[in-house]
């Protein structure tokens, strides 16, 4: 549907919903394509998002930058202005009316790149695309591990009691990837004989996946779980068929617009089991220049047969994670449940924090979503004195319709979660536990590595934000210069709560839990009842499990063993710097013109 407004002209879906958090259309979209015939060259192999589509699209056939006016618009970047970089939703006096907008628009020479060859003839395109080649730099490995034999093991026992992790990012300060992961160091034949695997993700790429293994590995057992529907099911089948040792798990999705978007791995080793929560798809994008987080169990060694050992940990973690699983109603899990129960998990610190879809009441509305957290932070977060000064930070990828207003759910229900310390809390009055929430801003994606493609990750739309304009005096701009990440777009999503000169956190969680009511849950009838769409996994770390009353934050992500072993790695800067007067969120399905990416291009998503 082609709309015009005060925005320019875009073309957008019907959806209120963020495009990862609803479901994937039956018949794959080709609106995206110059033409259906093209579709191979022009669509990623795994099915995803057209948000993801459209950065797909770019990176194969950029629409290069070119304006009758560049030498004004060169030195509008220079001085780092947005003016003119896209949409707006305030009214400020200095903005552009729509119809100058519209003048300054039909100015740019909209100049697509052509010549490109399908992924699967592996032919480079013509010269002159100053894009990357379709299939030789989206498609191929060219990865290396973060380490060898010991200084993998030094970086995993040693300085880090929270084994929480960021990914390896191609085309940064290696200082910056010290103690970072990539998938083939969680694979790794380093931490173990691995016997078999499951992966719960919400976008597969098969080959890609299979490739990340070590060779000896590659014909072990592999469960992929996943959220899949009619043809888009299909297709996963068709890519997994090649491959026999891989078998597959359908996530029951009952509720519109659920899916299944938890992120984890279970390891089975011939040495034991590990636990790995993550937040990023099994697809290339996400593992090449995007910040993303991972959290790594130890390695649980099985019981010992004839031992009267429960092998639950202090935050029946064991228990919950078979309560999890077991909430999928699938025989396929049945062995993974049984091989958990076997295994020795009481050195898990961290407690699990998970979503299921359904509709919960009485004692269950505790068991998911934000009502899980809310529980965990009232039973074992510490009281802390003048706590309602304590800001509440949240960052995320992806936003959902929230309502007309704060007071429908996020400062209401959710804040009223998110503001919990001990039991004594009371519910967050007005003006109290500030709330900072960061997403990537026009300029973040723009100068990023990827440049405007990465806004294929923030499927923020503008159907959305138009309906919560109110919503965006709370965003922050994304800054990580305490992990060296800036311009690695964040597909990570943290909450957590800081002390007002930000030195200490409370708690802090990792999720693949966007901001969104089908993520978290929203109450019906009254309260009585939580209803979740959506599969969501994540991991709080409380003080309280480490022995301690909070975190102190660490300066520097990456800064060794400088710190006390209690300084908590932040992924991101703080505190948070909010949103300037020309800045503006990340909206996928409208055009930038105005300005060059890092690598030349415009953003036109159609």
């Amino acid at each position: 549907m082609s709309q015009e407004g005060n925005y320019g002209k875009w073309t957008i879906s019907s959806s209120d919903e963020s495009e990862e958090e609803k479901p994937k259309p039956d018949n794959p979209s080709t609106s995206l394509l110059p033409c259906a015939g093209q579709r191979a060259a022009y669509e990623p192999r795994y099915t995803c998002s057209e948000a993801r589509k459209a950065a797909h699209r770019r990176k194969i056939s950029p629409v290069k930058f070119s304006n009758a006016d560049a030498a004004s618009d060169a030195k509008r970047q220079k001085s780092g202005s947005q003016e003119e970089l896209g949409w707006c939703l305030s009214s400020s006096d200095d903005e552009l009316p729509p119809e100058a907008q519209q003048k300054a628009a039909e100015k740019v020479v909209v100049k697509e790149e052509k010549g490109v060859s399908s992924p699967k003839d592996n032919a480079a395109p013509r010269a002159g695309n100053h894009g990357p080649p379709a299939h030789h730099v989206l498609e191929e490995d060219e990865y290396e591990t973060s380490g060898e034999g010991q200084d993998i093991w030094d970086m995993l026992d040693k300085g880090n009691p929270f084994q929480f992790y960021l990914t390896r990012v191609s085309g940064i300060k290696a200082k910056y990837n010290s103690g970072a992961l990539h998938i083939k160091d969680i694979l790794s034949p380093l931490f173990g004989t691995l016997v078999s695997s499951a992966q719960f993700n919400y976008c597969f790429d098969v080959d890609w996946l299979i490739k990340q293994y070590p060779p000896e590995f590659r014909r072990k057992p592999i469960l992929l779980v996943h959220g899949e529907k009619r043809e888009a099911k299909a297709h996963l089948h068709a890519e997994a068929k090649p491959y026999e040792n891989i078998s597959l798990c359908q996530a029951k999705l009952d509720i519109a617009f659920g899916t299944h978007h938890t992120k984890m791995m279970l390891l089975l080793y011939e040495e034991g089991l590990r636990v790995v929560v993550h937040t990023a798809n099994l697809i290339r994008a996400d593992w090449h220049q995007k910040t993303q987080g991972i959290w790594l169990s130890p390695l649980y060694p099985r019981i010992a047969h004839g031992t009267h050992t429960s092998g639950e940990s202090a935050t029946h973690f064991k228990a919950d994670l078979i309560s999890y699983l077991t909430a999928y109603n699938a025989a396929p899990l049945q062995e993974w449940i049984d091989i958990i129960q076997d295994h020795d998990l009481s050195e898990t610190n961290v407690y699990l924090v998970g979503s299921t879809p359904g509709r919960f009441q009485g004692g269950q509305k505790d068991d998911w979503g934000h009502f899980r957290l809310r529980k965990l932070l009232r039973e074992h977060a510490a009281s802390t004195p003048s706590a309602e000064a304590w800001p509440i930070v949240g960052q995320f990828s992806s936003i959902g319709s929230l309502g007309a207003d704060a007071s429908k759910w996020l400062c209401s229900e959710f804040k009223e979660t998110l503001a919990t310390l001990g039991r004594d809390t009371r519910a967050p009055g007005k003006g109290v536990a500030p709330l900072h929430l960061i997403y990537p801003s026009v300029e973040n994606v723009r100068t990023s590595l990827e440049g405007y493609p990465a806004g294929g990750s923030l499927p923020y739309s503008i159907q959305t934000a138009e309906k919560q304009s109110w919503l965006h005096s709370y965003f922050h701009k994304w800054s990580a210069e305490t992990s060296g990440r800036s311009n690695a777009m964040p597909h990570i999503k943290t909450y957590m709560r800081p002390s007002p000169d930000f030195s200490r956190i409370a708690w802090f969680l990792v999720t693949s839990a966007n901001l969104s009511k089908a993520a978290w849950g929203a109450l019906e009838k009254n309260g009585a009842q939580l209803m979740i769409r959506s599969y969501e996994l994540g991991v709080l770390f409380l003080p309280s499990a480490f022995g301690l009353d909070s975190f102190r934050v660490k300066p520097r992500f990456f800064s060794g063993g400088q710190e006390p072993a209690a300084s908590f790695p932040v992924p991101c800067d703080l505190p948070p710097e909010l949103y300037g007067s020309k800045d503006r969120p990340w909206i996928w399905n409208i055009p930038y013109t105005k300005a060059p990416d890092t690598h030349g291009n415009m953003w036109v998503p159609t």
